[in-house]
């Protein structure tokens, strides 16, 4: 991917995680790459495109730093989610409301990179709930993801100190009791 492509992305993911989606324009994500005027349109002739080359580029980034850990117990479980939560509620909070932000923006074709990579997410989260709780563990692999999902949403848009391990560790349990 050429440089100035990527810096055009990133400054587009930090515009729309700093000032929402309606700051994406092309002059926008040039001044904030410090890109000559054009450069972003050269790559994405319109905005929906750029739209789509954003979401592309950030579900990519997301699957490099997923790293999902292999987990074997309830302990390890609780760490992991609660790592993901810290970390996409603290250093990449620009990308997590980036990436709500497309969400809502972009129609359903746009949007599937990101739907794939939260089906992952919830196949690798239901998985584990099978692996340590069996079929009604695995089966309430939805509320331990909307509980993870409504953690990070609270701490990026209302507190960002809210405690994380404590919450996820009553969701695991509560999904893997009897």
């Amino acid at each position: 991917m050429s440089s100035t492509r990527l810096r055009a992305l990133n400054a587009a993911v930090d515009l729309i995680g700093g000032e929402g989606i309606r700051a994406l324009t092309h002059g926008r994500v040039d001044a904030a790459a410090s890109l000559p005027a054009g450069s972003t349109s050269n790559h994405f002739r319109t905005r929906a495109a750029l739209v789509a080359g954003v979401i592309e580029w950030m579900a990519a980034q997301e699957r490099a730093d997923a790293g999902l850990p292999q987990i074997r117990t309830r302990d390890e479980f609780i760490d992991a989610l609660t790592r993901m939560v810290e970390v996409q509620s603290g250093p990449l909070a620009s990308r997590t409301r980036a990436r709500y932000a497309l969400f809502l923006e972009a129609d359903d074709d746009a949007a599937r990179p990101l739907r794939e990579q939260r089906i992952g997410m919830e196949t690798w989260v239901r998985g584990i709930l099978q692996a340590l709780g069996g079929d009604a563990a695995a089966g309430r692999t939805a509320f331990v993801m909307a509980t993870g999902e409504g953690l990070l949403l609270h701490r990026i848009t209302v507190d960002p100190e809210a405690s994380v391990h404590d919450v996820i560790a009553r969701a695991v349990d509560a999904a893997l009791a009897p």
